[in-house]
């Protein structure tokens, strides 16, 4: 089972939006595909319908008193399953710090469900924290949607760096451009610049476009509602970048 997190140090940026339009292309490809929702606001499941609960909670999660597979829901699209969010994951760093070996306790959880998935795309929450490090140890690779602003670009070099203290050789870093207006002259001058810098960068971009923030509305993925869109499109290119640099 490959297992790719939807992650960036940095907030608002398009993670859940990532994930969600990621593992619909995945499914409909006909991979299995589950998505885990990790971030205590719950937008994943909020976008596949599902009620943000999970038996047990954080608590339950992370000393392993339910088996994964009992806290998976089906969702409304084939082959794509999910594992919902909880408001009690805002306490999983807690959680996580009274166990032994804890940024290895999410691969651990995860391991069983290797034999009914072919993909796990976790949606991460923005920080950088023990809930960050168990991913990190749990997932193959990271994909990083980067904002084309200073900001959002000095996050990518704080990930980068933090990679390199760990010592986390193994995970690769797929970063790529979304919610990019090439109307703008900063936006251009970055996504131009950056590969000089970092040429892991995914060529696809996704672009800013309304249909994207509609999703909350239709409460689905792009390509449920809005198919032939340019951003519906650049999902479906980004799918097949990640798919080829991931093996």
């Amino acid at each position: 089972m490959k297992i790719l997190a939807s992650y960036n140090i940095k907030g608002g940026v398009g993670k859940t939006a990532t994930a969600v339009n990621l593992a619909y292309v995945a499914a409909a490809q006909g991979a299995r595909v589950l998505v885990v929702d990790l971030d205590p606001q719950g937008a994943a499941s909020f976008y596949f319908r599902v009620k943000p609960k999970v038996k047990g909670g954080g608590k339950g999660l992370v000393k392993g008193k339910h088996d994964l597979e009992d806290l998976v829901k089906g969702t409304d699209h084939d082959r794509l399953d999910l594992i919902p969010a909880d408001f009690s994951f805002r306490n999983l760093d807690l959680l996580l710090d009274a166990e032994k070996k804890s940024e290895k306790r999410l691969r651990k959880l995860l391991r069983p469900l290797a034999a009914d998935y072919d993909i796990c795309i976790l949606d991460c929450p923005p920080s950088v924290s023990l809930v960050s490090e168990a991913v990190f140890h749990a997932a193959d690779a990271l994909l990083v949607p980067l904002i084309p602003t200073t900001l959002s670009v000095r996050t990518y070099e704080q990930l980068v760096a933090f990679r390199k203290d760990e010592k986390l050789k193994s995970l690769k870093l797929l970063p790529f451009f979304s919610m990019v207006d090439r109307r703008k002259a900063m936006h251009r001058e970055i996504v131009e610049g950056f590969p000089d810098r970092h040429p892991e960068v995914l060529s696809t971009q996704i672009p800013y476009a309304s249909v994207v923030e509609r999703m909350g509305v239709e409460r689905a993925p792009l390509g449920t509602f809005a198919p032939r869109t340019a951003a519906a499109a650049a999902y479906e290119t980004l799918w097949a970048d990640i798919d080829t640099r991931t093996g």
